[in-house]
């Protein structure tokens, strides 16, 4: 069971979260549902609002669905899960049901989408769309990220609801 907590209450090691144990990013476009596994993102505080962002390249299944959404989630799994997120990283939704194929269950949380193997999920509306390019890089040593010039497109969105697993 899910018990819903709000943005000012949440604590967590929240850089150990994001790099360490992954989540997936879902987006839908209301006929495909696809989780992306990510080790990059960042929560904070923007426009007065808490925000959850992610980069997405735009040579992922992912970013298209989030093109055409208003909204994604994050979702974080315990660590037997780390199977599954490589999984979800290593296949495209192009080719693969990635739901089908790991077994996760689809959770609604209204208009949100998560799974229930899940233990903490963000669910965010999206704010702003920005592109990264090279020519906005102070830090000369990022480049080397983008040896095919697939450069990551960020998503800031405003965080509507989190949501964590009660044990």
């Amino acid at each position: 069971m899910f018990t819903q907590i709000s943005a000012a209450s949440f604590e967590s090691r929240i850089f150990s979260l994001i790099k360490n144990q992954w989540f997936c990013i879902t987006a839908t476009d209301n006929e495909h549902i696809n989780p992306m596994t990510a080790a990059w993102g960042s929560l904070g505080v923007m426009w007065n609002r808490p925000v959850f962002t992610v980069v997405v390249r735009n040579t992922r299944h992912t970013f298209s669905l989030l093109e055409k959404s208003d909204s994604f989630s994050c979702s974080f799994f315990p660590k037997e899960y780390r199977d599954v997120l490589t999984y979800c990283g290593r296949h495209s939704g192009r080719d693969v049901d990635k739901i089908k194929e790991t077994g996760l269950t689809v959770h609604h949380f209204d208009s949100f989408i998560g799974y229930e193997e899940a233990d903490l999920v963000f669910c965010c509306r999206k704010a702003s769309r920005t592109l990264l390019s090279p020519d906005q890089f102070i830090d000369d040593t990022i480049i080397h990220h983008y040896e095919h010039e697939d450069y990551h497109i960020q998503y800031m969105g405003y965080i509507e609801k989190i949501y964590r697993k009660e044990v």
